[in-house]
């Protein structure tokens, strides 16, 4: 992290100190600068349109605005954004009593200010009425802000890997290839992807559809509503993130007018019986990735997921997708992904998901594994 020295600052002018960095909160005019900033650090921009329904379209966030912070910057003397944080709300249920939460989006800081990161951070985390905060994309460089806030890491899943499907063989094998800088990589990759299909047909096990029928939907209707009633009545001691049509639609929006946000359904005559979420997130050196971001069943089971998941490989080898990716390995459930997904890899971080309880009670509560069930639905992960 970058700092200033204590004899820098002591020589310094003491007007010049006084216009050190200054922290704010963030409004709409911001967007370009911050946008900038995320862009300098490699972290995904949206468009400004994007960027103001994220921060002002939460069904959370409506009813408290104005008023309620939509994040908060560090400005230096001379006015310009070298730190930012989002404040997204978020809402949880927990043995019939709703929590709120919050989680932070594009949080990013030059290095010469990283010293203010504590100042963003204390901010977002220490939020009056805020019992719960959650972050699912921590990254190498911002895991020491945050352990400095005694953010424990979450208790299910592997949140330093993840587990994936080849779903393209040749294409998969040229870009890795081409990734190693090897120079005749689309020449070898042909009879290396049959060689590793072949592997793969050998050793893995299979998932079948069966005869179980998987609907797409195109949005969110009003059965998901009924769904989430079910769910939260199937399930009082687990912590589970707000699942409403309204909040699904919020987050999802634009995934879903790119097309690169995918629903997958199983219904039971009129009302759904499960459904997963899949979304599209391309990696480094041209590897076209799909994730699985959420899977729910109102029997609490597993039962009704190879189906999906079978349904999701075909659909991602009709369009040319290289692979199906299960980040965080959040479904340890029967330990399903471990049987069939065959490859792992190493998540450019220590751990990406941590939590803090402000409430003691909660806290306490959230010590026992058997109180989560996350998935990338959860915090900043899919927004």
């Amino acid at each position: 992290m970058g700092n200033m020295s204590r004899t820098s600052v002591a020589t310094e002018p003491k007007e010049k100190a006084r216009r050190g960095p200054k922290l704010r909160e963030t409004s709409l005019e911001d967007y370009q600068q911050i946008a900038l900033l995320e862009s300098r650090y490699d972290l995904p921009t949206k468009s400004y349109e994007e960027w103001v329904h994220l921060h002002l379209s939460n069904p959370l966030q409506v009813g408290r605005q104005p008023g309620w912070p939509i994040g908060w910057v560090i400005e230096d003397e001379n006015k310009q954004i070298v730190g930012s944080v989002g404040n997204t709300l978020l809402s949880y249920e927990l043995e019939g009593r709703r929590i709120l939460a919050v989680s932070g989006y594009g949080f990013v800081v030059e290095p010469a200010y990283r010293s203010t990161s504590l100042l963003l951070l204390d901010r977002l985390i220490n939020q009056p009425g805020v019992e719960l905060f959650v972050a699912n994309t921590i990254t190498r460089a911002s895991a020491a802000a945050f352990s400095a806030f005694e953010c424990p890491r979450v208790p299910v899943g592997v949140w330093d890997e993840f587990a994936f499907w080849i779903t393209h063989y040749q294409g998969f094998l040229e870009k890795f290839l081409a990734m190693k800088h090897c120079p005749l990589a689309r020449l070898l990759s042909y009879p290396l992807s049959s060689a590793v299909f072949l592997k793969d047909a050998l050793t893995k096990k299979g998932l079948r559809q069966g005869d179980v029928e998987v609907q797409v939907c195109p949005s969110f209707d009003d059965r998901f509503d009924g769904f989430w009633e079910g769910l939260k009545r199937n399930n009082p001691q687990v912590l589970l993130a707000a699942r409403t049509r309204d909040v699904l639609e919020w987050h999802f929006k634009y995934g879903l007018l790119k097309n690169q946000v995918w629903i997958a359904t199983v219904v039971d005559g009129s009302r759904l019986a499960a459904y997963a979420i899949f979304d599209r997130r391309d990696l480094k050196y041209g590897f076209k990735r799909m994730r699985l971001v959420d899977f729910q069943s109102l029997d609490g089971g597993i039962a009704l997921l190879p189906p999906l998941l079978s349904w999701a490989l075909r659909k991602c080898r009709e369009e040319g997708i290289h692979m199906l990716a299960n980040v965080g390995r959040w479904l340890e459930k029967g330990e399903l992904i471990e049987m069939v997904a065959p490859y792992r890899r190493n998540l450019p971080t220590s751990w990406a998901y941590f939590y803090r309880a402000n409430n003691p009670g909660l806290a306490e509560r959230l010590k026992d594994r058997r109180a989560w069930a996350p998935s990338l639905f959860d915090g900043n992960a899919s927004l």
